[in-house]
Formats: C-alpha cells, sequence, structure tokens
C-alpha cells in the first residue's frame, strides 16, 4: 500500500523533505508548514493537560475523562488539514505523514536538554517523547485521535483523509481486479464499511508504512536509545538515533495501546 515516493521529485530519505517542496500542500499562506501557528514552547511547567471536555472526543457527558498532554496539544500537523486529495495517491500521502512526524521532532528536539534533565531517571528520554509524538500522528491519520484542538480543522482533516483513503480503495480495486480472489477479499474487508471512513484500510497502510514515519520522526535522535531491548528476535537494544539495526523494525508499539492511557501515563509524569 505505501512506497515512499515524493510528490514533485523523489525523496528515499525522509530526512532530506523541505516542507516548501515535498508536499501536496499548494494554497500558500505557509499553509505547508507543519508547524505553522504552533507555539515554539512545547513542555510548560505553568501550563497543564487539556482536559476540557469540549476538547476531548469522547468526554462529553462525562464527569471525568482523557486528558491531552500539553506536549500533543501543539502536535506539528497542521499542513495535513490542507492537503489537496485531488493530487494524493498512495504514494506521496506518506510524504505528508513523514513530513508531520520530521517537524514534530525538530520542534520537540529544541527542548530535549530540558526534558531529559527533568526526566533523568524515567523512560521519558527522547526516544520515548518521540514514540508518543509518533503514535498521535497514527492515531490521526486512523480517525483514532481523541484531541479536537479546532473542531473546523479536525473535520476538514478527516475529510479530507476520508476522500483521500477512497481514492487509495478505488485504486487498490482497479490493482486487483484481475485477481477474482484478491478482489472479494478487498472488497469484503475495506468495502463494507458503509460511512466511507475506511477505517481498516486506514489502519493497514499505517501498519505497512508506520517504519518510513519512524525513520522519519526519528531523523534528528543522535544518542537516543529506547528504554526498552525491542529490538530483532532475541529483543536488544536500539542503536543510533532510537533505531533497530537497518530500521527493520519499529521499536515502539505505542501506537497500538489505546491514546487515552498514554496519554494518562505521560500527563501522570507532568
Amino acid at each position: 500500500l505505501g512506497n515512499f515516493q515524493a510528490v514533485n521529485k523523489p525523496k528515499k530519505d525522509p530526512c532530506k523533505l523541505k516542507y516548501g517542496y515535498h508536499t501536496t500542500v499548494t494554497r500558500g499562506y505557509d499553509n505547508e508548514n507543519p508547524c505553522k501557528d504552533r507555539p515554539e514552547v512545547r513542555f510548560s511547567y505553568t501550563e497543564g493537560a487539556e482536559c476540557d471536555r469540549k476538547k476531548i472526543k469522547d468526554n462529553k457527558g462525562k464527569e471525568s475523562g482523557a486528558c491531552a498532554p500539553y506536549r500533543r496539544l501543539h502536535v506539528c500537523d497542521q499542513h495535513l488539514s490542507h492537503m489537496k486529495d485531488d493530487k494524493i495517491t498512495r504514494h506521496n500521502l506518506l510524504v505528508d505523514v513523514c513530513m508531520a512526524a520530521k517537524f514534530e521532532a525538530e520542534s520537540l528536539e529544541k527542548y530535549r536538554a530540558q526534558y531529559q534533565n527533568k526526566y533523568d531517571d524515567s523512560p521519558s528520554q527522547i526516544c520515548t517523547m518521540l514514540a508518543r509524538s509518533f503514535a498521535d500522528i497514527g492515531d490521526i491519520i486512523r480517525g483514532k485521535d481523541l484531541y479536537i484542538r479546532n473542531k473546523r480543522e479536525k473535520d476538514r482533516l478527516q475529510s479530507t483523509l476520508k476522500r483521500i483513503f477512497q481514492k487509495i480503495y478505488k485504486n487498490l480495486m482497479e490493482d486487483v481486479r484481475k485477481d477474482p480472489k484478491k478482489s472479494a477479499e478487498a472488497k469484503e474487508r475495506y468495502g463494507s464499511d458503509e460511512d466511507k471512513n475506511f477505517f481498516k484500510l486506514r489502519e493497514d497502510w499505517w501498519d505497512a508504512n508506520r517504519a518510513k514515519v519512524w525513520y522519519a520522526i526519528t531523523c534528528g535522535a543522535a544518542g537516543g536509545r529506547y528504554f526498552r531491548k525491542t529490538c530483532g528476535k532475541n529483543d536488544s537494544w536500539t542503536e543510533k538515533k532510537c533505531r533497530c539495526a537497518a530500521n527493520i523494525r519499529v521499536p515502539t508499539y505505542f501506537d497500538y495501546v489505546p491514546q487515552y492511557l498514554r496519554w494518562f501515563e505521560e500527563w501522570a509524569e507532568d
């Protein structure tokens, strides 16, 4: 479902992506900038998590519920709501998702020293910090994200993603049309979604491409080591930049942990 290919000029290395060039966002006004209008401060000693029921999906009507940690409030993903679905293919969607990951990491890296000094004895080092944003980006793409910064922006993004994955579904069905078995399997798995959200397709797309997104978010994580041994058959440590050897495996499974549970752990640390 996903081979990495940029829109204008192929970039096999996501670390070399430039938001003003490798993107489907062409509306101007700096909308192609993933961090546009996002505060530079990513960790705060004075401001806490967002618990407003209007800002957290599924909290409505509850006395208490999930709280989005301060880091999540300003994830560098704003360009995703400006993607042009008519220019998106199964390949270049990955470019804009990797763009979010790369520039989110650059934003977090500015506060690496502050963060590691605060949590020197905890697993919340650079790799964990990146893993949390990586998982949030995964939830955004899969339609699972609970945080509602701006309802209009969120609705626009999800509407765009629905159209993008509908297009990917049509392309997939075209690819397998000569194979009756694969065609039937794809239609049963992805085409039965009455609301056309394509959640299963989005889940499979993420699963197929998460290693490339992890590579993008760890471009600048020099010296980082994931807090658990999760690499290889024998569960070894990550090597440089929070990556397993040859980047053959993503060391974190945070993106498969329910978002509210990840947030609770992070919020408790803050």
